[in-house]
């Protein structure tokens, strides 16, 4: 088994195409790696008292050792559970560590998890090695494996797939490579050498009673050679050297989120924030001073033309007075859409906000796991209230139905895409795989809160009882829409309404995918609270451009048309997942690649809804300023 050393960094196994662009050195392996997953131990800081009170409801913790308060004498058992094994460029494609024929305890003994863990492809057992408190060892055998043909061709495959290993030693994430091959003065792979990693060095440090830090490196004397299938004798080991710090406690964890806020990272986002607000400040100026100017125009010609008494006919946006507000069709589906927009509009404000009190740690992705599933399941009301009220100011009767809909038009496609994801990872027999259990849970906690929360909210819309605020009267027949140029018509419109908000969050987009889809973590949550406020004002601002436009070539079907425009970025942002798949990433596989497109597809689509939303609430406001400014007969 290899750990990752500072003396040999990964150039040929992984490459940063920002550093390169950017010309900054490579990290090592071991900070990339312990920066993917950084704050499992940092449970002590505050929560926010309404978080603590969902996760105990729920009863779901973090991984914490046996010993909660960390203190421990000498020659104290530290508690080290080993988590999974997988190849590093696939970041979904994880398996249990035993899974490969290492030294095993027997019997394995499993460590309870939480929620947010167990969808997160943790699966912690007890380790092999046995790391005491202040207890040097040197070269200390851990057992003695006669590996098969076949178990040695597993540790090859694996070797060729760069796997590495996932540890944790009181809270302490541990990361390495299992091996290593050999290219070098070889031009033909079958000419390669493989090597399996047998001694791992743990390099641990302490201050006075509390484990500090540990360090991974690998004695590279004592290496296996298992290039040929052949029965082959191993003895692994491991050596262990404590060393005293005068870090506290209290920081012991700041290393593991110190790579994402390093200076040219920051200067990174610095510069497509500043990229982002000047290019989206004059194309929506732009477009303000062409839109106010035109409207301020329209406004006096108007008033103009009621003080004069003439009989002209009237012409642009004014023209359709009496069709602009005529309900669309598909109500029902629109009113449902609007609901679960709104309900994820509230779950991203909620993860914000969780974000910015520092609630999500860097490399504990369990925890923003389990706030999803939490807020959604107690976000459900919104949808209901929201979806039924539309839906009856719309004049619909059968709210029931409209209220099923809004309860499965996210939820079904997500369930649909779980289905077949999670039928692949129990095929690859990978951590990614749920338990029945843990599906047990999540159908718990969808039937028992999501579900009646949604009723509760429907009811609630249902017996508000409010109208509709229509400022001019719609005719009883509509009138006829004029022929339009094919760029007036719906897929050029979302295309061009997507492309400006897309610009602005382009550059983000990398480090969080770099993140969700990679080894690096994300921590600079205000940088990205500010892209998310730069999206929605301008989404919101160029959906009611498009709207304008289009009701001034006399089109008064805006309703649905508003809501295509303001989703279309998440269209965009899903054809960056192409470009970030075959581009910027070493992702292959049949698994890793149903993984990304599947949930990407998913997270994609709750963007079209949620940003939908906004632009359609954004240009209803405008449509009925607008009309309540001028005098409609």
């Amino acid at each position: 088994m290899r750990p990752p050393t500072e003396q040999e960094p990964m150039e040929d196994r992984r490459r940063d195409p920002v550093e390169e662009e950017h010309q900054e050195p490579v990290r090592t392996i071991y900070e990339d790696l312990r920066a993917t997953e950084s704050a499992r131990g940092g449970k002590k800081m505050a929560l926010g008292t309404a978080t603590i009170t969902l996760l105990l409801c729920f009863g779901i913790v973090g991984v914490l050792s046996d010993a909660s308060n960390h203190r421990y004498k000498p020659s104290d058992a530290v508690p080290l559970y080993a988590n999974k094994v997988g190849p590093f460029h696939n970041p979904s494609e994880t398996y249990r560590y035993f899974d490969l024929p290492f030294c095993s305890p027997a019997p394995v003994k499993d460590k309870s998890e939480a929620l947010g863990e167990i969808l997160n492809g943790d699966r912690l057992v007890d380790a092999p090695y046995k790391l005491d408190f202040r207890v040097n060892y040197d070269s200390k055998s851990v057992c003695k494996e006669q590996l098969a043909k076949e178990e040695v061709a597993k540790f090859r495959n694996a070797i060729d797939k760069d796997y590495y290993f996932q540890m944790y030693y009181d809270d302490l994430p541990v990361w390495g490579f299992i091996g290593k091959v050999d290219k070098e003065g070889k031009s033909d792979p079958s000419e390669y050498k493989h090597f399996l990693y047998r001694h791992i060095l743990f390099e641990v440090f302490y201050n006075n009673d509390r484990v500090i830090e540990i360090n991974v490196h690998t004695d590279t004397n004592s290496m296996v050679d298992i290039t040929e299938d052949k029965e082959i004798e191993v003895e692994f080991m491991y050596s262990v050297k404590w060393k005293d710090t005068e870090t506290p406690f209290e920081r012991r964890m700041e290393k593991y989120s110190q790579s994402s806020s390093l200076p040219h990272h920051l200067e990174i986002h610095w510069f497509s924030i500043i990229n982002s607000c000047v290019t989206v400040l004059l194309l929506t100026g732009f477009l303000a001073t062409i839109l106010m100017r035109v409207l301020k125009n329209d406004f006096v010609k108007y008033a103009h033309d009621e003080e004069s008494g003439d009989d002209q006919e009237e012409t642009g946006w004014k023209y359709v007075h009496g069709d602009i507000f005529r309900f669309p069709k598909n109500k029902s589906l629109l009113a449902a859409s609007l609901g679960s927009g709104t309900q994820l509009f509230a779950l991203t404000i909620f993860v914000f906000a969780l974000a910015l009190v520092g609630v999500f740690y860097p490399y504990n992705r369990g925890a923003l796991f389990t706030a999803l599933v939490l807020i959604y399941a107690l976000t459900s009301g919104i949808a209901g209230y929201t979806a039924t009220t539309f839906y009856s100011q719309l004049e619909g009767t059968n709210w029931v139905r409209n209220l099923l809909l809004t309860g499965f038009l996210f939820c079904g496609p997500l369930f649909l895409t779980f289905c077949f994801l999670n039928t692949v990872a129990i095929a690859y027999n990978a951590t990614a795989a749920l338990p029945f259990g843990t599906i047990v849970v999540i159908f718990l906690i969808w039937a028992l809160v999501t579900s009646p929360l949604l009723v509760l909210g429907g009811i609630a819309g249902k017996n508000g009882k409010s109208e509709f605020q229509a400022p001019c009267r719609t005719t009883k027949y509509p009138r006829e829409i004029p022929p339009l140029p094919w760029y007036r018509s719906t897929i050029p419109q979302m295309a061009m309404a997507g492309f400006l908000p897309f610009s602005a969050i382009y550059i983000e987009l990398y480090y969080i995918f770099a993140s969700v889809w990679g080894h690096r973590i994300y921590t600079i949550y205000s940088i990205l609270s500010v892209v998310f406020i730069i999206l929605l004002i301008v989404t919101a601002f160029i959906t009611v451009a498009m709207t304008y436009f289009q009701l001034a070539a006399e089109d008064h079907e805006w309703w649905w048309r508003a809501f295509l425009c303001g989703g279309s970025n998440g269209l965009f942002i899903y054809a960056y997942c192409f470009y970030y798949y075959y581009a910027r990433s070493d992702m292959s596989g049949f698994m890793q690649t149903s993984f990304f497109f599947g949930y990407m597809a998913c997270i994609c689509y709750g963007f079209f809804l949620m940003l939908g939303t906004v632009g359609f609430r954004a240009s209803l406001l405008f449509v009925r300023h607008i009309y309540r400014s001028i005098k409609c007969e």
